[in-house]
């Protein structure tokens, strides 16, 4: 018999014991949230706690079930266009992108040079726009409130260029089938460039708060890890991939627009956490300006005026199946379309990133504490308008 203390126990005592130890560590499962401003009564997660350290997680989505996908089949290809802003709303033009490439390649439009540099811009400073809106929504989440107001104040600069050239700040609708709906206006390339000049150094501000503070540090780095290999088997892509070390980026491995034609980095670091992720993101706003930049170049000195090319009135690919892909801000965006030779797509589905990445959650936050889930979310980059399509 041995005492343990003060109390004496038998072979049947021990069994007691055990069975005692049980019931004080067995798991609890608790809803997590709405923690985060993707997850306002749109996404469920609840996590199986042993104390405080997470051993296990339930995602469970479909509250908006808006069946946009279905929603196409009785849509003429046109009419549909404006419906893609309301996937990821944050990237209206990169969702436009994707859909006009896989319309476009299902007819076998060439489009015009001075669209495909003219819809590139579009693309890049929405991804700064998009990445804006998350580090300020990210930040606020861990605690740093100045972080929010600056990005906001840059991205309002953002949204007024948009607001210039087609009269909409979030849902643009201005790409086209063939190019887009109309040309840069008189003084955008102006205001665009005196965007971009400042742009670098408003970047630096917002190193210069966060990317030291031992708060931050501490809530970031070590924190919801996930490795190439895992985040590849899980479906992975943009950002949240390239910050575990993977160079994937699908305006390098299938160039469209005029990627091949600027210079610029891929954003890559292997620290495979939430600080790495948020690494990738900053160098990648960064990397957007230089393209702007390059855009705004040639668009400067460009006079041939061809922003659309010669599309029937009537939109009526003929029989088919194309998919075609962008670099949205948070990863691979694809659409696959079917036609059979009629005015409507026969099937309409869509390869969004939030419905991938948001998979990975889970394998993120195994072990971890049950305030690290706030941060894991934050850096997947979420909009659940893509998740639930």
């Amino acid at each position: 018999m041995d005492e343990i203390r003060g109390l004496v126990v038998t072979e049947e005592g021990l069994v007691e014991q055990d069975l005692m130890r049980d019931t004080l560590t067995k798991e609890m499962w608790v809803n997590m949230g709405p923690q985060h401003p993707s997850t306002h009564g749109v996404l469920r997660v609840v996590l199986a706690l042993e104390g405080e350290r997470i051993v296990d997680t339930e995602i469970y989505i479909g509250y908006l079930h808006r069946g946009f996908e279905k929603f196409a089949e009785s849509k003429t290809y046109p009419q549909f266009l404006p419906i893609t802003d309301r996937l990821d709303y944050i990237s209206a033009h990169a969702m436009n992108y994707g859909y006009v490439l896989a319309v476009e390649k299902l007819m076998g439009i060439e489009v015009p040079l001075r669209a495909k540099y003219i819809r590139t811009l579009m693309a890049e400073l929405t991804r700064i726009s998009s990445h804006l809106l998350w580090l300020a929504t990210h930040a606020l989440d861990i605690g740093a409130m100045t972080v929010f107001l600056y990005c906001f104040r840059e991205r309002e600069m953002i949204l007024d260029l948009f607001e210039m050239v087609c009269g909409a700040r979030l849902t643009t609708s201005y790409f086209r089938i063939g190019g887009v709906a109309n040309d840069l206006p008189d003084g955008f390339i102006e205001k665009c460039r005196e965007f971009c000049n400042i742009f670098p150094q408003k970047a630096k501000d917002y190193d210069d708060l966060i990317l030291k503070n031992r708060i931050w540090l501490a809530r970031t780095i070590n924190v919801a890890n996930i490795s190439g290999e895992e985040g590849l088997n899980l479906g992975l892509s943009g950002p949240s991939i390239r910050g575990s070390g993977v160079k994937w980026d699908i305006r390098v491995s299938e160039p469209y627009g005029v990627y091949d034609k600027v210079e610029w980095e891929m954003a890559v670091e292997d620290g495979c956490d939430v600080y790495a992720r948020y690494l990738v993101r900053l160098k990648e706003m960064r990397e957007s300006c230089k393209i702007c930049q390059q855009c705004l170049d040639f668009l400067e000195k460009d006079d041939s005026g061809e922003f659309r090319a010669k599309v029937p009135k009537v939109i009526k690919p003929p029989e088919g199946e194309a998919y075609a892909c962008v670099e949205a801000p948070k990863g691979e965006l694809g659409f696959y379309i079917v036609s059979d030779g009629s005015t409507k797509p026969y099937r309409l589905k869509i390869r969004a990133p939030s419905f991938a990445n948001l998979m990975s959650l889970p394998k993120m936050v195994e072990g971890a504490l049950v305030a690290d889930v706030i941060a894991a979310i934050g850096s997947i980059d979420v909009v659940l308008g893509e998740v639930d399509r």
